[in-house]
């Protein structure tokens, strides 16, 4: 766990893209579920920002 954190804080590239793939996932999943319209309505917006994400930290260094 310290090294994801310490990766984390060095801006390195393996931590940040697992972050960046979790919110990617988490935001299919909001918009996949039925039951809470708010989870849906802000999937797209956190799917975006995952891709984004992992678009940006891509070009971290290893």
């Amino acid at each position: 766990m310290s090294m994801f954190i310490n990766g984390l804080l060095r801006l390195r590239r393996g931590p940040w893209e697992m972050v960046a793939s979790i919110l990617i996932a988490a935001g299919v999943i909001m918009l996949m579920q039925p039951f809470v319209l708010g989870l849906y309505s802000y999937s797209f917006i956190v799917t975006l920002v995952g891709t984004v994400m992992f678009i940006i930290v891509s070009h971290f260094p290893e």
